[in-house]
C-alpha cells in the first residue's frame, strides 16, 4: 500500500516528471536522500512504471484525432491487431468486450490519412470512427 507522502510524490511527478529530486523533496518536505529512496521503492514495486515526456500531438502536424471501434471479422483478430499494432498512427488501443473488439485513438493529419489506414483493414474488420472534437480530460493517473 501507499501512504499520503507516497501519493503526494506522485502527485507531483504527475504534473512534471522532470523534476529534479530536491525541488520534489521540497514538495513533500522531505529531504533528497529520502525521496529517492521512496522513488526507488515505488519504481521497485511498479507503481512507477517510467518518467515520460507529454507531446502535443498538433505541434507536430497532427490536427485531427479520431477513435476507431474496431470488429474483426470471423478468423481475423490476430490479423487485426497486427495491422492496428504496425500502424504509427494509432497512438493507444484497448482490447475490450462487447461488439468491438479493439477500441484505438489515432493521431492523424488529415481525414485522407485515416481513409488509407482504414482502407487497409476493410476487407478483415467492421469499423465505426468518431472524430474527436474536444478532450475535456487528457490522459491522466487513476485517483490515488
Amino acid at each position: 500500500m501507499m501512504d499520503d507522502l507516497d501519493k503526494r510524490i506522485i502527485a507531483v511527478l504527475a504534473e512534471d516528471a522532470r523534476i529534479s529530486v530536491k525541488e520534489l523533496a521540497q514538495h513533500v518536505d522531505l529531504s533528497a536522500p529520502s525521496t529517492s529512496e521512496r522513488l526507488r521503492r515505488l519504481q521497485e514495486r511498479g507503481v512507477i512504471r517510467s518518467f515520460t515526456v507529454d507531446i502535443d500531438p498538433q505541434a507536430l502536424g497532427y490536427t485531427l484525432q479520431a477513435i476507431v471501434r474496431v470488429k474483426p471479422l470471423p478468423g481475423q483478430v490476430h490479423v487485426v491487431q497486427r495491422l492496428i499494432e504496425e500502424t504509427p498512427a494509432f497512438s493507444e488501443c484497448d482490447k475490450v468486450t462487447g461488439e468491438d473488439c479493439f477500441i484505438g485513438r489515432l493521431h492523424l493529419r488529415s481525414i485522407a490519412q485515416l481513409d488509407q489506414i482504414l482502407e487497409r483493414i476493410a476487407d478483415k474488420a467492421e469499423t465505426n470512427t468518431a472524430i474527436v472534437k474536444a478532450q475535456p480530460i487528457k490522459r491522466r493517473p487513476p485517483p490515488l
